[in-house]
């Protein structure tokens, strides 16, 4: 019997390129789910191409709050249309200059549209850069989903693997998610934990040794986040994050990684999360 293993990628609807790469892996088996960027101008096209994975793939709201264009448009959150850096949000002194209520109408959009879309709500919710773990988001899901029946699952805190190279990154993600698990399930939310597949995204490399790390250890409950993708003139505009996804695409893509699934009696989680 084999144990099932979460793998999900970030960023669809991003770019074209991004987007691409995330269905390909899906079509292939290779991924669980993909978390959906909502407030791009490409919006409809990519989920007009989404659409037909639901309930083979888990299909859910990347909320995205930093350095890209605002869906609800102009406000204290986007003085200029444009979402601000994590620093702004992180930072209590900084997020002090900002309206919760427009944090919330921008949240309510990016939801809408998705809804909109794709007939229906997501499956789960998390947040680029982490952001679904800050007090106003977290204040957001409670008020939409709170009295709600069937609410989607949460993507939850980091666990704490022995120091390496990362270790610093998933201390700051665990510091930033502190409180989230207990709080939402005490709201009746399922949250999806450990959070696994943090690395230094600036060392490519890392990331076929904290997948084959992950495939070892990650409990069925948990979820591996991932970012593959192919690079194109959108994404270069809109994201640094740009090589590295295409040595992740090319590591998912591959039948050495197809190998140590099998070596190690483990497949990829089908379907809802």
């Amino acid at each position: 019997m084999t144990r099932p293993i979460r793998l999900i990628a970030d960023d669809y609807g991003l770019a074209p390129g991004v987007s691409d790469a995330i269905l390909e892996l899906i079509e292939r088996g290779r991924l669980t789910g993909t978390g959906c960027m909502t407030g791009f101008p490409e919006w409809e096209a990519a989920a007009a191409r989404i659409r037909p994975f639901r309930g083979r793939a888990a299909i859910g709201l990347h909320l995205t709050l930093t350095d890209q264009i605002a869906a609800a448009g102009p406000s204290s959150l986007a003085p200029e249309g444009k979402l601000p850096g994590l620093s702004s949000l992180a930072l209590p002194v900084r997020r002090g200059r900002i309206d919760e209520r427009d944090v919330h109408a921008e949240l309510d959009a990016q939801y809408g549209r998705f809804v909109e879309m794709l007939a229906g709500p997501p499956d789960y919710i998390d947040g680029h850069q982490h952001v679904h773990f800050l007090p106003m988001v977290r204040n957001w899901l409670l008020a939409r989903f709170g009295a709600s029946a069937r609410k989607p699952a949460l993507r939850g805190a980091p666990g704490l693997p022995g120091m390496d190279a990362a270790a610093p990154k998933i201390a700051a993600v665990a510091a930033l998610a502190a409180g989230f698990n207990g709080s939402m399930r005490r709201a009746g939310f399922s949250v999806m934990t450990p959070l696994s597949g943090i690395y230094d995204w600036r060392q490519p490399e890392k990331f076929a040794s904290t997948l084959r790390a992950a495939i070892k250890t990650l409990p069925e409950q948990g979820v591996f986040m991932c970012h593959p993708g192919h690079v194109d003139d959108i994404l270069r505009a809109r994201d640094p994050m740009q090589a590295v996804r295409e040595v992740e695409y090319t590591v998912l893509s591959s039948q050495a990684f197809g190998d140590i699934l099998d070596k190690a009696g483990v497949r990829v989680m089908d379907g809802g999360a």
